[in-house]
């Protein structure tokens, strides 16, 4: 088994004002992590810069264009008051969705068992036409439709289980029979959207809403009785992951109280369905996680996971 290790130095480009959650130093947490020998087996590379219009696989067009044209040469632009852009802003975005699809490409052609996206900001709360919640386009998004539109991949999951919906993805997916999305997240909390009867137009939306403090055990009932099932009648080509740390118990922005080892697990049970019906292949993509140390912990879980271990 191998697994992909894809980032970019560029994830530090994108600049946040002080105090901001969504910062620098989470993909410097998640470095020192994944720089422990017990990874020194990870295949690593640098991700490729993306085009803009390769955004418009799941984006408008006219949305993408405004986004490229608010790019601005110094300060911030601000688009609401949680997501903003910095001068390096837009070539961090577009080296995540070129990092995501080059995943992609690796586990489709099978240069690789399985693969790590570790870039931000995060994707999944990004909607067709519109940025929010931290997201300005959505990566994890992005790279399901591109395995369809360059390998033909006929089913595709996307499992979400950052602490935060995401409704971008459900958006994006709502209409669509050929991709399952299906989510654990704590309600009520930001978006607002996550609940159990947000079915999509042909029942392929899966949500597991969880409440503050309902912590591991209820956390892994969920993935047992409502995500796992509904996954394996699927029967995925391949498996992406939204993989958001933010329901860890040192997490600032949520309650859900869990520890690193239940992203361990959660990664472990989705591999299962991915060898069953995928040839194993599975794509994770970074979401959220704001406590520096809770981040890194879960990151080394959810990769020694991947890693076979």
């Amino acid at each position: 088994m191998s697994t992909l290790y894809v980032t970019h130095p560029s994830a530090a480009e994108h600049v946040v004002p002080t105090g901001h959650p969504e910062r620098p130093a989470r993909m410097q947490a998640v470095e020192r992590a994944l720089e422990n020998e017990r990874f020194a087996a990870l295949v690593r590379c640098h991700a490729p810069k993306a085009e803009p219009s390769v955004a418009e696989l799941v984006h408008t067009a006219a949305f993408v264009e405004t986004i490229v044209a608010a790019s601005p040469d110094e300060g911030f632009f601000q688009i609401d008051g949680d997501t903003l852009m910095s001068p390096g802003t837009l070539s961090t975005c577009l080296h995540a969705i070129g990092g995501s699809n080059h995943a992609v490409d690796a586990v489709m052609k099978g240069e690789c068992t399985n693969a790590f996206v570790g870039m931000r900001p995060p994707g999944h709360h990004a909607e067709r036409d519109r940025a929010m919640g931290f997201c300005l386009f959505n990566h994890a998004a992005i790279a399901v439709r591109h395995a369809q539109r360059a390998f033909g991949a006929s089913r595709v999951a996307l499992v979400d289980f950052d602490v935060h919906h995401g409704n971008g993805s459900q958006d994006i997916f709502w209409g669509d029979r050929t991709v399952m999305y299906a989510s654990t997240h704590q309600m009520p909390l930001f978006p607002g959207t996550g609940g159990t009867g947000e079915r999509g137009d042909h029942d392929t939306i899966v949500n597991a809403p969880l409440k503050a403090f309902d912590g591991s055990e209820l956390f892994r009932e969920a993935f047992e009785a409502r995500i796992l099932p509904r996954l394996d009648a699927f029967a995925p080509d391949l498996i992406v992951i939204s993989a958001g740390f933010d329901a860890h118990k040192l997490d600032p922005l949520a309650n859900i109280q869990l520890e690193e080892a239940d992203f361990g697990w959660a990664t472990r049970r989705l591999m299962d369905v991915a060898d069953r019906h995928a040839g194993g292949r599975v794509v994770s993509i970074l979401e959220g996680g704001y406590s520096l140390d809770g981040l890194a912990r879960s990151v080394a879980a959810h990769v020694d996971a991947l890693m076979g271990r």
